[in-house]
């Protein structure tokens, strides 16, 4: 009997390799000079008041706002992609064809990090912190959503909502608090249930408190005009760190329906 690996299994492996080298750079946190420069100036009330505007953006964006951001990607186009690439990769049974999902889950974000970018650069010279949040929350969806389709996956049902904030938790997440929450995922993956303690409320709630810890002194520094570029232009580094931790999740579930079906 031969002992060779199939395709799925060596990109598997590779996907393993990838998730193992995530999770020891992103296991200790490191607060940058310019958070240690601002820590004692940062009013106190802002941390709730950031709760409560990422709170509420989540609620807008999952009940309000999906419809218009699945305008700005085609989602059909996106399902169709999909099915090209799921009937490609039946048929051929070859690596190449795996990676095309990988290749074209991290490409559909790309528009988004420059938006991003852009948008919190340009919000910053302004001196506007707190409304860039709705914007901002809008664009991870947005960014979570095609890496979704992309491998199969639709986000509208609750427990689906709830992966991707836990998602986003695990993409800010550091030390044995990640340890933890990809465990939660990892377990998630493969049994497909969040148990009943797990809600979409309390979901929200815990991804705000994430965020608004993670983004607290770069939305106090985002309020004040002209400073306030160097707070906007971390909206593209945090987008870019939860695309590429959701990027992996994604790809595991995929590998994982694969291997098991």
């Amino acid at each position: 009997m031969s002992s060779q690996k199939s395709p799925l299994e060596k990109e598997w492996l590779r996907l393993l390799k990838q998730e193992q080298s995530y999770m020891k750079k992103s296991m200790e946190k490191k607060d940058s000079k310019l958070n240690l420069f601002l820590a004692g100036k940062v009013p106190e009330k802002l941390q709730g008041t950031l709760d409560n505007a990422f709170s509420k953006a989540f609620y807008v964006v999952f009940e309000k706002g999906t419809g218009v951001i699945e305008k700005t990607y085609r989602k059909e186009d996106t399902e169709k992609t999909y099915q090209i690439n799921e009937y490609a990769s039946r048929v051929r049974e070859d690596r190449k064809s795996l990676k095309a999902f990988s290749k074209k889950a991290a490409g559909s974000c790309t528009g988004n990090l420059v938006l991003s970018g852009v948008s919190g650069i340009g919000l910053g010279a302004l001196g506007i912190g707190l409304p860039d949040i709705v914007l901002f929350t809008g664009l991870v969806l947005k960014s979570v959503y095609q890496i979704a389709l992309n491998y199969g996956f639709d986000y509208m049902a609750e427990k689906e909502k709830l992966f991707i904030l836990v998602l986003i938790q695990g993409a800010l997440a550091h030390g044995e608090e990640l340890l933890i929450i990809n465990g939660k995922i990892n377990q998630y993956i493969e049994k497909g249930d969040w148990g009943p303690t797990d809600s979409l409320e309390e979901g929200i709630r815990t991804t705000a408190g994430f965020l608004s810890k993670e983004l607290l002194y770069m939305k106090f520094l985002q309020g004040i005009p002209i400073a306030g570029v160097v707070g906007g232009a971390y909206d593209v580094i945090y987008l870019k760190q939860i695309v590429k931790y959701a990027e992996l999740k994604y790809r595991r579930r995929f590998y994982d329906k694969r291997r098991s079906g």
